[in-house]
C-alpha cells in the first residue's frame, strides 16, 4: 500500500472517531474519559495519516506528542496542532482511571473544532499530494 493510500485509510478511520465526538457533546450523558478517548483516537489517526502521507511508517504509539515530533523532524509545520497532544492521557491513563474530581471540564465544542481543523489540514495535504 502506498503512503498516500495508507494516509487516506487512516483519515477515513479517524473521521469515524470525529463523527462519534460530534454526538458526545452532552457531558451529562458522556463522561470526560469517553469523550477524551475518542478525541485522542481521532487526533492519533489524523497524525498517523499525515506521517503516512510523507511515506514514513508511524510507530505503534498513543503518544500524540511523539507523533507531532516525528512530523516536525521531517520539516512539517505542526505548530497550530501542538495543543492537541494534551489529549494523550485519554488514550490509556483515563481509560483505567477516573478523570480528576475538580478538574476543569473539557471544552467539547472547542476540541471538536480543533480536531476537525486537523483533519481538514491533513486531507488538503492528501489532495495536493494527488496532483
Amino acid at each position: 500500500m502506498s503512503g498516500r493510500d495508507e494516509a487516506l485509510r487512516m483519515a477515513r478511520i479517524g473521521r469515524k472517531d470525529l463523527k462519534v465526538l460530534r454526538g458526545m457533546t452532552d457531558a451529562e450523558t458522556f463522561d470526560e474519559e469517553a469523550f477524551g478517548f475518542h478525541a485522542q483516537q481521532a487526533v492519533e489517526k489524523a497524525l498517523k495519516s499525515w506521517i503516512s502521507l510523507r511515506n514514513r511508517e508511524y510507530p505503534h504509539t498513543h503518544d500524540l506528542g511523539r507523533l507531532i515530533n516525528i512530523l516536525e523532524s521531517q520539516g512539517e509545520d505542526c505548530g497550530r496542532f501542538v495543543d492537541l497532544a494534551d489529549l494523550s492521557s485519554f488514550a490509556v491513563q483515563f481509560r483505567y482511571e477516573d478523570y480528576p474530581v475538580g478538574e476543569e471540564e473539557l471544552d467539547r465544542s472547542g476540541i471538536i473544532e480543533r480536531v476537525a481543523e486537523l483533519f481538514e489540514h491533513v486531507e488538503s495535504l492528501c489532495d495536493s499530494d494527488e496532483k
